[in-house]
């Protein structure tokens, strides 16, 4: 799939300056980072589910869902080959779990990507990309240097992002763009 179709959990404004906080560590460090990427589009977030086409979702039909306290947990690492992509874990809770199923009940079945699908999902939000193998552990370090303790977050709206059209629309909650 090249144009995909996500829905995403934003975070209220202290979640997300506390990530940027950590985009911007990585960046003073030499270190790949999300804070080079500046599309209008870019903000920290946690991906509930992407596919090729999805039908539209009414804010109505999310009601009582947000928002949903969250905790951001240890660093994880994704990829292969020479580099990976470094991202914050997003700790499993019933809430949680219950909004990313109940937004995969609304939308129906579809070619989701595999890690998005209920009962595969790995909750995260990214915090660099392309970090070669050999700077993985300056990385680490930068990150637990830069406070590296759990995190108490709120996320407090879902976003929909258009790959092809390159365009973000909110769907539930309020600060979603």
């Amino acid at each position: 799939m090249t144009d995909v179709v996500s829905l995403e959990l934003v975070f209220d404004d202290d979640t997300d300056a506390a990530v940027r906080s950590e985009w911007e560590a990585l960046a003073d460090a030499g270190l790949p980072s999300q804070s080079h990427h500046k599309g209008e589009s870019n903000r920290p977030h946690t991906t509930l589910l992407v596919r090729s086409a999805l039908r539209d979702i009414a804010a109505s039909e999310l009601d009582g869902a947000l928002p949903v306290p969250l905790t951001l947990g240890a660093p994880l690492l994704f990829g292969t080959g020479r580099s990976r992509v470094i991202a914050r874990s997003v700790v499993p809770t019933t809430d949680l779990l219950a909004i990313h199923s109940r937004v995969h009940e609304l939308v129906g079945p579809g070619d989701d990507v595999d890690h998005t699908r209920p009962g595969a999902w790995t909750a995260h939000v990214t915090l660099a990309r392309r970090v070669p193998l050999d700077r993985v552990g300056d990385a680490l370090e930068v990150l637990a240097a830069a406070g590296g303790a759990d995190l108490a977050a709120r996320a407090v709206g879902i976003r929909r992002w258009d790959a092809a059209t390159r365009t973000v629309s909110s769907i539930a909650g309020r600060g979603t763009l």
